[in-house]
Protein backbone atom coordinates (compact mmCIF):
# COMPACT_ATOMS: atom_id res chain seq x y z
CA UNK A 1 0.00 0.00 0.00
CA UNK A 2 1.35 3.73 -0.34
CA UNK A 3 2.10 5.31 2.15
CA UNK A 4 1.13 8.78 1.25
CA UNK A 5 -1.84 7.90 0.22
CA UNK A 6 -4.31 9.61 2.62
CA UNK A 7 -6.72 6.74 4.10
CA UNK A 8 -10.43 6.65 2.63
CA UNK A 9 -13.03 9.37 3.41
CA UNK A 10 -15.76 7.48 5.20
CA UNK A 11 -17.98 10.52 4.42
CA UNK A 12 -19.78 11.09 1.38
CA UNK A 13 -17.65 12.83 -1.37
CA UNK A 14 -20.07 14.80 -3.75
CA UNK A 15 -19.96 18.82 -3.43
CA UNK A 16 -22.84 19.68 -2.01
CA UNK A 17 -22.68 16.65 1.17
CA UNK A 18 -18.59 18.27 1.28
CA UNK A 19 -20.44 21.84 1.69
CA UNK A 20 -23.33 20.65 4.24
CA UNK A 21 -20.63 18.36 6.32
CA UNK A 22 -17.90 21.41 6.77
CA UNK A 23 -20.76 23.81 7.62
CA UNK A 24 -21.85 21.10 10.50
CA UNK A 25 -18.39 20.86 11.86
CA UNK A 26 -17.66 24.47 11.56
CA UNK A 27 -20.92 25.32 14.04
CA UNK A 28 -19.58 24.55 17.36
CA UNK A 29 -16.05 26.35 16.66
CA UNK A 30 -18.27 29.42 15.29
CA UNK A 31 -20.98 29.53 18.24
CA UNK A 32 -17.38 29.40 20.34
CA UNK A 33 -16.29 32.46 18.90
CA UNK A 34 -19.45 34.53 18.80
CA UNK A 35 -19.34 33.69 23.20
CA UNK A 36 -15.00 34.75 23.47
CA UNK A 37 -15.77 37.95 21.41
CA UNK A 38 -18.71 39.04 23.68
CA UNK A 39 -17.48 38.05 27.03
CA UNK A 40 -13.33 38.94 26.97
CA UNK A 41 -13.94 41.57 24.22
CA UNK A 42 -10.52 40.54 22.78
CA UNK A 43 -11.60 41.52 19.41
CA UNK A 44 -12.86 44.64 20.61
CA UNK A 45 -10.72 47.34 19.27
CA UNK A 46 -9.43 49.89 22.24
CA UNK A 47 -9.19 53.27 21.75
CA UNK A 48 -5.57 54.96 21.91
CA UNK A 49 -4.29 55.89 25.16
CA UNK A 50 -4.36 59.97 24.19
CA UNK A 51 -8.06 59.83 23.21
CA UNK A 52 -8.77 57.97 26.35
CA UNK A 53 -7.33 60.47 28.25
CA UNK A 54 -8.60 63.12 26.56
CA UNK A 55 -12.11 61.96 26.96
CA UNK A 56 -11.60 61.72 30.85
CA UNK A 57 -10.72 65.30 30.51
CA UNK A 58 -13.52 66.41 28.48
CA UNK A 59 -15.74 64.54 30.45
CA UNK A 60 -14.70 65.81 34.06
CA UNK A 61 -14.56 69.20 32.76
CA UNK A 62 -18.13 68.87 31.95
CA UNK A 63 -18.76 67.04 34.98
CA UNK A 64 -19.57 64.18 34.02
CA UNK A 65 -17.54 62.35 36.78
CA UNK A 66 -18.69 58.86 36.37
CA UNK A 67 -17.62 58.84 32.85
CA UNK A 68 -14.04 60.84 33.61
CA UNK A 69 -13.09 58.27 36.06
CA UNK A 70 -14.13 55.47 33.98
CA UNK A 71 -12.00 56.48 31.45
CA UNK A 72 -9.18 56.87 33.46
CA UNK A 73 -9.33 54.32 34.82
CA UNK A 74 -9.35 52.49 31.32
CA UNK A 75 -6.27 54.32 30.77
CA UNK A 76 -4.52 52.25 33.80
CA UNK A 77 -5.71 48.79 32.76
CA UNK A 78 -5.35 49.38 28.91
CA UNK A 79 -2.27 50.71 28.93
CA UNK A 80 -0.68 50.24 32.84
CA UNK A 81 2.89 51.43 31.09
CA UNK A 82 2.14 54.36 29.50
CA UNK A 83 2.78 57.71 31.18
CA UNK A 84 -0.18 58.61 30.33
CA UNK A 85 -1.35 55.94 33.41
CA UNK A 86 0.62 57.97 35.70
CA UNK A 87 -1.77 61.42 34.86
CA UNK A 88 -4.45 59.26 34.77
CA UNK A 89 -4.33 57.53 38.45
CA UNK A 90 -3.50 61.42 39.94
CA UNK A 91 -6.99 62.37 37.69
CA UNK A 92 -8.74 59.66 39.07
CA UNK A 93 -8.06 60.08 42.33
CA UNK A 94 -8.89 64.42 41.61
CA UNK A 95 -12.34 62.70 40.31
CA UNK A 96 -13.21 60.71 43.35
CA UNK A 97 -12.60 63.66 45.39
CA UNK A 98 -14.73 65.82 43.24
CA UNK A 99 -17.67 62.97 43.75
CA UNK A 100 -17.09 63.23 47.32
CA UNK A 101 -15.71 59.75 47.07
CA UNK A 102 -13.34 60.74 49.85
CA UNK A 103 -11.99 57.01 50.67
CA UNK A 104 -11.70 56.02 47.22
CA UNK A 105 -9.81 58.97 46.35
CA UNK A 106 -7.29 58.77 49.41
CA UNK A 107 -6.84 54.68 48.34
CA UNK A 108 -6.10 56.32 44.86
CA UNK A 109 -3.51 59.02 46.13
CA UNK A 110 -1.58 56.36 48.52
CA UNK A 111 -1.15 54.27 45.53
CA UNK A 112 -0.07 56.78 43.41
CA UNK A 113 2.31 58.65 46.10
CA UNK A 114 3.91 55.00 46.86
CA UNK A 115 4.12 53.78 43.04
CA UNK A 116 5.69 57.49 42.20
CA UNK A 117 7.30 59.30 45.13
CA UNK A 118 9.62 61.37 43.08
CA UNK A 119 6.61 62.40 40.69
CA UNK A 120 6.37 66.31 39.83
CA UNK A 121 3.04 66.08 41.02
CA UNK A 122 3.28 64.26 43.75
CA UNK A 123 3.44 67.34 46.51
CA UNK A 124 -0.20 67.65 44.50
CA UNK A 125 -1.20 64.26 45.65
CA UNK A 126 -0.44 64.61 49.46
CA UNK A 127 -2.13 67.79 49.41
CA UNK A 128 -5.21 66.19 47.55
CA UNK A 129 -5.00 63.51 50.23
CA UNK A 130 -4.88 65.84 53.33
CA UNK A 131 -8.68 67.14 51.75
CA UNK A 132 -9.66 64.10 51.02
CA UNK A 133 -9.40 63.70 55.11
CA UNK A 134 -9.98 67.16 55.59
CA UNK A 135 -13.59 66.94 53.95
CA UNK A 136 -14.91 64.26 55.94
CA UNK A 137 -14.24 65.94 59.40
CA UNK A 138 -17.13 65.64 61.60
CA UNK A 139 -18.63 68.02 63.91
CA UNK A 140 -18.06 68.68 67.33
CA UNK A 141 -20.79 65.81 68.66
CA UNK A 142 -19.31 62.88 67.07
CA UNK A 143 -15.69 61.40 67.41
CA UNK A 144 -12.51 63.24 66.14
CA UNK A 145 -10.38 60.70 64.62
CA UNK A 146 -11.07 61.88 61.32
CA UNK A 147 -9.70 65.54 62.79
CA UNK A 148 -6.96 64.23 63.50
CA UNK A 149 -6.43 61.87 60.51
CA UNK A 150 -6.61 65.00 58.51
CA UNK A 151 -4.40 67.30 60.78
CA UNK A 152 -1.88 64.43 60.01
CA UNK A 153 -2.13 64.26 56.52
CA UNK A 154 -2.13 67.92 56.01
CA UNK A 155 0.94 68.49 58.02
CA UNK A 156 2.62 65.48 55.63
CA UNK A 157 2.34 68.65 53.08
CA UNK A 158 3.50 71.45 55.16
CA UNK A 159 6.35 69.32 56.25
CA UNK A 160 7.85 67.15 53.00
CA UNK A 161 6.71 70.52 50.68
CA UNK A 162 7.19 73.90 52.84
CA UNK A 163 7.69 75.96 49.60
CA UNK A 164 4.69 74.28 47.60
CA UNK A 165 1.96 76.18 46.80
CA UNK A 166 -0.37 73.99 48.56
CA UNK A 167 1.80 74.58 52.09
CA UNK A 168 -0.19 77.78 53.19
CA UNK A 169 -3.33 76.45 52.63
CA UNK A 170 -2.88 73.01 54.75
CA UNK A 171 -1.34 75.50 57.46
CA UNK A 172 -4.62 77.12 57.40
CA UNK A 173 -6.24 74.09 57.63
CA UNK A 174 -4.48 72.59 60.01
CA UNK A 175 -5.37 75.57 62.45
CA UNK A 176 -9.23 74.91 61.45
CA UNK A 177 -8.42 71.00 62.58
CA UNK A 178 -6.94 72.26 66.38
CA UNK A 179 -9.71 74.69 66.37
CA UNK A 180 -12.40 71.83 65.92
CA UNK A 181 -10.27 69.78 68.35
CA UNK A 182 -10.11 72.77 70.75
CA UNK A 183 -13.86 72.81 70.51
CA UNK A 184 -14.52 69.35 71.44
CA UNK A 185 -12.71 69.17 74.33
CA UNK A 186 -15.19 72.50 75.61
CA UNK A 187 -18.55 70.86 74.48
CA UNK A 188 -17.25 68.09 76.41
CA UNK A 189 -15.77 69.83 79.44
CA UNK A 190 -19.36 71.90 79.55
CA UNK A 191 -21.26 68.39 79.58
CA UNK A 192 -19.34 67.29 82.29
CA UNK A 193 -19.88 70.48 84.24
CA UNK A 194 -23.37 70.33 83.83
CA UNK A 195 -23.43 66.85 85.19
CA UNK A 196 -21.24 68.13 88.30
CA UNK A 197 -18.50 66.03 87.29
CA UNK A 198 -16.13 69.11 88.14
CA UNK A 199 -13.09 67.01 88.32
CA UNK A 200 -13.44 65.77 84.44
CA UNK A 201 -14.79 69.05 83.63
CA UNK A 202 -11.47 70.77 85.39
CA UNK A 203 -9.34 68.32 82.88
CA UNK A 204 -10.90 69.16 79.75
CA UNK A 205 -11.02 72.57 80.28
CA UNK A 206 -7.35 72.85 81.49
CA UNK A 207 -6.81 70.42 78.00
CA UNK A 208 -8.04 73.48 75.79
CA UNK A 209 -5.25 75.86 77.86
CA UNK A 210 -2.57 73.74 77.93
CA UNK A 211 -2.35 72.22 74.08
CA UNK A 212 -5.03 74.59 71.95
CA UNK A 213 -3.41 77.83 72.93
CA UNK A 214 -3.76 80.06 69.98
CA UNK A 215 -7.72 78.96 69.65
CA UNK A 216 -10.26 81.18 70.13
CA UNK A 217 -11.48 78.52 72.86
CA UNK A 218 -9.00 79.98 75.81
CA UNK A 219 -10.58 82.63 77.18
CA UNK A 220 -14.12 80.73 77.88
CA UNK A 221 -11.94 77.54 78.93
CA UNK A 222 -10.25 80.00 81.65
CA UNK A 223 -13.93 81.39 82.42
CA UNK A 224 -15.04 77.25 83.28
CA UNK A 225 -11.76 76.84 84.91
CA UNK A 226 -12.79 80.04 87.19
CA UNK A 227 -16.65 79.18 87.56
CA UNK A 228 -15.78 75.62 88.44
CA UNK A 229 -13.19 76.60 91.14
CA UNK A 230 -15.84 78.75 92.23
CA UNK A 231 -18.26 76.35 92.75
CA UNK A 232 -15.69 73.79 94.83
CA UNK A 233 -14.47 76.89 96.86
CA UNK A 234 -11.33 77.10 95.44
CA UNK A 235 -11.21 80.70 95.69
CA UNK A 236 -7.56 81.17 95.55
CA UNK A 237 -7.24 79.21 92.11
CA UNK A 238 -10.55 80.80 90.78
CA UNK A 239 -8.84 84.29 91.24
CA UNK A 240 -5.32 83.01 89.91
CA UNK A 241 -7.11 81.45 86.37
CA UNK A 242 -9.35 84.94 86.23
CA UNK A 243 -5.61 87.13 86.54
CA UNK A 244 -4.51 85.10 83.45
CA UNK A 245 -8.15 85.56 81.99
CA UNK A 246 -7.65 89.08 82.67
CA UNK A 247 -4.57 89.63 81.60
CA UNK A 248 -4.78 87.93 78.04
CA UNK A 249 -8.63 88.93 77.52
CA UNK A 250 -9.26 92.33 79.83
CA UNK A 251 -12.24 93.35 77.79
CA UNK A 252 -13.88 90.22 76.75
CA UNK A 253 -17.15 88.61 77.92
CA UNK A 254 -15.42 85.79 79.73
CA UNK A 255 -13.74 88.03 81.89
CA UNK A 256 -16.33 90.15 82.95
CA UNK A 257 -18.57 87.23 83.83
CA UNK A 258 -15.27 85.68 85.61
CA UNK A 259 -15.11 88.96 87.36
CA UNK A 260 -18.35 89.25 88.32
CA UNK A 261 -18.65 85.84 89.77
CA UNK A 262 -15.55 86.43 91.69
CA UNK A 263 -17.38 89.12 93.34
CA UNK A 264 -20.53 87.73 93.93
CA UNK A 265 -18.59 85.22 96.03
CA UNK A 266 -16.22 87.14 97.79
CA UNK A 267 -13.27 86.23 96.12
CA UNK A 268 -12.66 89.38 95.25
CA UNK A 269 -13.74 93.56 96.28
CA UNK A 270 -15.35 95.32 93.58
CA UNK A 271 -12.96 97.42 91.77
CA UNK A 272 -10.02 94.79 92.47
CA UNK A 273 -7.37 94.87 89.67
CA UNK A 274 -6.26 91.11 89.61
CA UNK A 275 -5.81 91.00 85.52
CA UNK A 276 -1.72 91.69 86.03
CA UNK A 277 0.70 89.24 85.31
CA UNK A 278 4.08 89.11 85.57
CA UNK A 279 5.04 88.84 82.39
CA UNK A 280 3.28 89.50 79.13
CA UNK A 281 3.68 86.77 76.45
CA UNK A 282 2.17 83.70 75.26
CA UNK A 283 -0.52 81.56 77.56
CA UNK A 284 1.86 79.11 78.99
CA UNK A 285 4.15 81.75 79.95
CA UNK A 286 1.32 83.52 81.85
CA UNK A 287 -0.77 80.22 83.51
CA UNK A 288 2.78 79.29 84.76
CA UNK A 289 4.30 82.07 86.00
CA UNK A 290 1.24 82.42 88.41
CA UNK A 291 0.51 78.90 89.21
Amino acid sequence: MDQNRPPSCPFPRSAASRTALAFILLLPLLAGCGDSKEEDGSNVPVAPVEDMYNNGLDALNTRRFSTAEDQFAAVQSNYPYATWAVSAQLMQGYTQYLRNHYTDAIGTLDRFIQLHPAHRDVAYAYYLRGLSYYEQIADIQRDQHGTEQAMNALRDVVNRFPESPYARDAKLKIDLCIDHLAGKEMEVGRWYEKQHLYEAALGRFQKVVDDYQMTNHVAEALHRLTEVYLILGLKDEARKTAAVLGHNYPGSEWYSDSYAALVGDNAVAPGDDISSAPKRGFMSRAWHSIF
